[in-house]
């Protein structure tokens, strides 16, 4: 097999978007009148999560065809001290050193989309808000040792230390005590 695209190509034309008929499924949405959860009630909600599934499951052993990790000339925010993605080189060389992890998470993701295959056939609403938590898991999981393990705690600690620095500094942000009676 001859790859066409990218893995960063693969994710965000294919991976990443039949991955969000999944994500989208279910979820919390804040209105006027209140807390609404979003969840599938026709056969067309269904049939597109069933999509997103039956596209994600196929679509993750794609990964296991070597490729390049980013197109040509693309090296990610892998520059600098504190850079937190890792270049494609990196990338390439964490696969050969580890092609176990690398294939584990690629099971790891179909497994999520096998899971709700099985849970459109029963129409298993509920089961859906878990299946949508699983999926993001694999993914994120994925990501963070592959494409930014530099975003870790210490990270987003140093980022909100700025954050504060900053807004000391230019007085914005500031919300007023809350009213006491």
């Amino acid at each position: 097999m001859k790859p066409v695209v990218s893995v960063k190509e693969l994710m965000k034309y294919m991976i990443d978007p039949i991955a969000d008929n999944i994500f989208d499924a279910v979820g919390s949405v804040v209105t006027k009148k209140g807390i609404e959860d979003r969840e599938p009630k026709t056969d067309e909600d269904w049939d597109k999560i069933e999509t997103g599934a039956v596209s994600l499951a196929e679509g993750a052993y794609l990964l296991k065809v070597p490729r390049e990790f980013t197109p040509p000339g693309v090296e990610n925010n892998s520059e600098g001290p504190e850079a937190v993605e890792l270049s494609a080189a990196a990338i390439k060389a964490k696969v050969l050193r580890d092609p176990v992890e690398w294939n584990a998470r690629i099971e790891t993701l179909r497994n999520a989309a096998l899971a709700v295959m099985d849970i459109v056939k029963k129409r298993d609403k509920a089961a859906m808000w878990d299946a949508s938590e699983n999926l993001d898991t694999a993914c994120e999981n994925c990501h963070r040792s592959y494409w930014y393990p530099g975003e870790n705690a210490e990270f987003y600690k140093r980022l909100r230390d700025r954050l504060d620095d900053y807004t000391r500094k230019n007085s914005v942000g500031k919300v007023a005590p809350p009213k006491t009676k």
